[in-house]
């Protein structure tokens, strides 16, 4: 019988994954030249080094850098001076950034896993602060190790060097400048994975325009339809859903609609993520409707069934239990009369 290891991080009360692989798979399967190229095809070239060579990657990076004197990186705007160490609604550092875990993530989706791995780097603070985050201790306590941006690019190929089939930054936005930097440093020292980046979705339309050329997958959330949920839920940020539609429409036109590549592979595209909330709080069949009507019917779309009331979610009744799979259902049923064609639907294998 196979060996097998089983992967699970811990960060106090809360579980960021838990999954299992095959050891023999993860040290042998491949081969070196898919390990020296992250597994991702040998004709593959990431976007980012077309702007590293000329010198523009670098400058967009200093550009973003500069943002942080007065920050504007998020919607929030909260104009602190980062670079003096002065702390906005994020708490995120400035010159510096907290990374609280990064290792080859089975637990994504099946395009982005592969066979080695999804190269996640999961970083701390966050802009949204929802009342119900299941990683809580990273994105609301800020838990984790301090590393300069050499240090991220170092992370960055060693993911690579491990098999990993691409770098899956996981709430990238208030550390944008950080991450242009480390990708330019990495870039020349050999990284040719592809960038994922595992956004919230409430994303600058200035900031994703720096990112045009940079980012070859754009993982976003749409969590809310109403802004008052948003407000309510996720520290008072009533424009969640006006600048999340604005922003998936952005990042489609950079990077269009996500295909695999002949290996299965995600290598270029817009990955949306939905949560299926609890008494229709996510709004979840008008976000399928506008997903229907704004973009391409074989837009890739997650529908989550994972939500879970943790953290503060039991001070709010409405949130205060799992969803029903009748809740989940009428959200992929929903998806699938307007003509959606390319739905991750979990859990519920008869639905497939």
């Amino acid at each position: 019988m196979e060996k097998t290891t089983t992967f699970c991080l811990k960060t106090g009360l809360s579980v960021i994954f838990l999954s299992t692989t095959s050891a023999q798979t993860f040290a042998t399967s491949a081969t070196a030249k898919e390990k020296k190229g992250g597994g991702v095809g040998l004709l593959f070239e990431p976007a980012y080094l077309k702007l590293h060579r000329t010198g523009e990657l670098g400058e967009r990076a200093e550009t973003l850098w500069a943002a942080m004197e007065n920050c504007e990186l998020c919607p929030r705007s909260c104009g602190v001076n980062r670079l003096e160490g002065e702390e906005g609604f994020c708490h995120a550092p400035g010159t510096a950034l907290i990374v609280s875990a990064f290792h080859p993530h089975f637990g994504e989706e099946r395009p982005l896993v592969g066979d080695h791995g999804s190269g996640t780097v999961f970083l701390t603070h966050c802009n949204l602060r929802c009342v119900f985050c299941q990683n809580w201790e990273i994105s609301h306590l800020g838990r984790g190790a301090e590393k300069s941006i050499d240090e991220l690019a170092a992370i960055m190929l060693k993911l690579q060097d491990a098999g990993c089939h691409n770098i899956n930054i996981v709430t990238p936005t208030h550390y944008s400048a950080h991450i242009l930097k480390a990708v330019d440093r990495a870039a020349g020292a050999g990284l040719r994975l592809p960038i994922v980046y595992n956004t919230s979705g409430w994303e600058r339309q200035e900031i994703l325009e720096a990112l045009d050329g940079v980012v070859d997958i754009y993982l976003p959330d749409f969590k809310y339809w109403e802004s008052d949920m948003s407000a309510q839920y996720s520290s008072d940020a009533a424009t969640y859903p006006e600048i999340t539609r604005q922003a998936i429409l952005e990042m489609h036109r950079q990077v269009g609609v996500a295909k695999p590549a002949y290996n299965g592979y995600m290598q270029r595209g817009v990955m949306i993520r939905h949560l299926v909330m609890p008494n229709d709080i996510s709004g979840s069949e008008k976000i399928m409707e506008w997903i229907a009507d704004n973009l391409p019917k074989d837009t890739y779309i997650n529908i989550m069934a994972q939500y879970s009331p943790l953290f503060k979610a039991f001070e709010y009744p409405n949130l205060a239990r799992r969803i029903t799979r009748e809740e989940y259902v009428r959200v992929v049923e929903k998806a699938r009369d307007l003509g959606l064609e390319n739905l991750d639907i979990q859990g519920y294998w008869w639905l497939r």
